[in-house]
């Protein structure tokens, strides 16, 4: 028996939310809302901004009654209000240039990056913390300035504490310039290759070990299959669909395993995390003695994570594509950077033998053991498919790239057992059977030849490179 829940849309606003939605569903929506917020450019501008402004009105609030200023510091103030707001028109009109120059070079050095790299990369690139933080301080002095400007002073000339507010507008405006320093040394760095490939493969990194920490606890488990093609005898089938469409980043498997619990049921994902769902698509599977109400399907929607792009902290398979996608662009005529490409091929071979390390698990089941619910997962055969299949595709006229990518092969065949190592196996005779085409001059078979067993691996490759004029 396979039942569906076909429910109209929700709208994204809270102002006219569905009468059956759960009060999880209704929190959910401001957590998402503030985290989306969290990883946003606007994050850090946003509370810099917020605390120039709390300084900036304290500048200009009446200190009279409240804050006495010593006699000594009177050498400070000055002779007549034209001369301060003269000093503060121009330190406004220097930032406002310095902001425009500091971004316009951003616009450029990111339209650099989406044509080296990846347009993958540029979000990325413009949401790095330090960029957030210049672009905080220059907003947050901009706002001090006006504010001086904005609120004038009673008296014929400034007082001390106005005079002291000036000479801290001068201070930041300093201190802005030596962000603009530290800026350009950022942005330079930014789209160097190695920096650019060195933060892909340290992110991927931690998204793995993230994934195999989590792993070590006992409600995790492996299965064969996720999906079951029936349900128990004592269940009947149903199914969720989604009510909206995007990238579906994560989910809290622990909740969903409470839900599942508390109908004495499973919950079947019908999707891997980072994949990309429609509107009104089969989501998930639920066995289960009766059918769930509303609200509980409401609840079992709300634990899932929808996200914009490929987040490589969340999914390690973004991370690898990133990087496949770097080498292919090298590889393109219009770049022809085969050197970027090898070094995207050595930091893929890292990463795919920090996967064959463990086995992700598809499945967490209850305090008693009992399965409650199931995900797949990309096995490492289309992890090997996904990254290295595009490369060599693109680099099947280049030696050197079908030699990189056979030394990789050859690598990881010494951390493979079973099916990887076959699997593994046969991708090398695909490897060598691509440079035979490609190697058309004696010279070059000689080459290959000479390179086909070198170096430490478990595999079974010919001495010679077979060649038919």
């Amino acid at each position: 028996m396979l039942a569906g829940w076909c429910y109209p849309l929700c709208p994204p606003s809270l102002a006219s939310p569905c009468k059956d939605v759960s009060m999880i569903a209704l929190l959910h929506y401001p957590l998402q809302v503030t985290k989306a917020f969290r990883q946003s450019i606007a994050y850090l501008p946003s509370l810099l901004a917020l605390a120039y402004f709390l300084v900036g009105l304290l500048a200009v609030v009446p200190h009279e009654g409240f804050i006495s200023m010593p006699g000594w510091l009177d050498f400070v103030r000055f002779n007549d209000k034209d001369t301060l707001r003269t000093l503060l028109s121009t330190l406004i009109a220097g930032m406002i240039s310095l902001v425009v120059f500091s971004f316009s070079m951003v616009m450029s050095v990111l339209s650099q990056a989406g044509g080296q790299f990846s347009h993958k990369l540029v979000f990325g690139l413009v949401t790095e913390r330090h960029h957030q933080w210049v672009l905080g301080n220059y907003l947050g002095t901009i706002l001090f300035i006006l504010m001086l400007l904005m609120v004038p002073e009673n008296g014929g000339s400034p007082g001390t504490w106005r005079s002291l507010a000036a000479y801290l507008g001068v201070a930041m405006v300093i201190h802005c310039l030596g962000l603009f320093v530290y800026f350009i040394h950022k942005a330079s760095q930014t789209v160097q290759v190695n920096s650019v490939v060195a933060g892909l493969h340290l992110a991927t990194s931690r998204s793995l070990a993230s994934l195999k920490h989590r792993q070590q606890s006992p409600r995790y488990m492996r299965m064969a299959d996720t999906i079951p093609a029936a349900a128990a005898a004592s269940c009947h089938r149903f199914e969720i669909r989604s009510r909206q469409t995007g990238f579906i980043q994560n989910a809290n498997f622990a909740e969903l395993a409470k839900l599942a619990a508390s109908f004495d049921g499973v919950i079947h994902l019908n999707f891997s995390p980072g994949d990309f769902t429609l509107a009104d698509f089969p989501l998930l599977y639920v066995d289960a003695p009766a059918e769930p109400d509303r609200a509980c399907a409401d609840e079992v929607l709300a634990h899932l994570l929808y996200g914009e792009g490929e987040s490589i902290e969340d999914i390690h398979v973004h991370g690898l594509t990133q990087l496949m996608e770097m080498a292919v662009k090298a590889l393109s005529p219009g770049i022809n950077d085969p050197g970027t490409a090898r070094l995207c091929i050595n930091q893929l071979t890292d990463l795919l033998r920090r996967r064959l390390e463990f086995a992700p698990c598809n499945a967490m089941v209850d305090q008693h053991n009992r399965v409650r619910v199931t995900w797949p997962v990309e096995s490492f055969e289309s992890l090997i498919y996904r990254v290295f299949t595009p490369i060599l595709h693109y680099g099947q006229d280049d030696v050197t790239i079908g030699l990189s990518l056979l030394k990789s092969v050859k690598s990881l065949s010494l951390y493979a057992q079973d099916s990887d190592w076959r699997l593994l196996q046969a991708y090398a005779d695909r490897i060598i059977g691509t440079l035979a085409d490609a190697a058309h001059h004696r010279l070059d078979r000689d080459f290959i030849s000479a390179r086909l067993n070198s170096g430490e691996h478990r595999l079974e490759l010919p001495d010679y490179l077979d060649y038919h004029e």
